[in-house]
């Protein structure tokens, strides 16, 4: 399946909270430039995950699910770096579903929003909470974040 997908960043304090909240946490088994394989937990439930990016927006992603103890395993004792951490809110708005990632641990303070997008060209209506665009910074792809936490950053420090 490809893909769309926006990154921007979040203006402090004036963001909703999600209707649907999702705790999270990923770890990443391989990291090749443009291809990565993580797992991912959302709430109770585990991911073995594949991206292969396509372009700065797009990219080739495929996820299933896997047993829990498998999931534990890989988290807490195959990847090499403590996981991401965010807590996710699912907002409306303008017809399209944002997901408003509210960073944890060593990404605390992060607030990034992602909306995925049917395709490249449909016409995307900016809520009036999200500033800058992200999508073409690497830093603040969340494979990046796991090698580079954002509170490590010295801007952020």
């Amino acid at each position: 399946m490809i893909e769309i997908e926006r990154k921007f960043l979040v203006i402090p304090d004036q963001w909703p909270q999600g209707q649907k909240k999702i705790q999270m946490r990923q770890g990443y088994l391989a990291d090749q430039g443009g291809l990565v394989c993580r797992v991912r937990q959302k709430n109770n439930d585990y991911y073995l995950s594949l991206k292969a990016r396509i372009d700065t927006v797009s990219s080739y992603d495929y996820e299933y699910r896997i047993p829990s103890e498998d999931g534990i395993t890989m988290l807490e004792r195959i990847c090499t770096k403590t996981a991401v951490s965010k807590l996710r809110h699912e907002v409306l708005f303008g017809g399209l579903v944002w997901e408003i990632d509210e960073f944890q641990g060593l990404n605390q303070g992060l607030v990034v929003a992602e909306i995925e997008l049917p395709d490249i060209a449909h016409p995307l209506e900016l809520p009036p909470w999200v500033s800058s665009e992200v999508s073409d910074d690497y830093r603040y792809r969340n494979s990046a974040l796991y090698q580079n936490p954002w509170s490590q950053w010295a801007e952020n420090t």
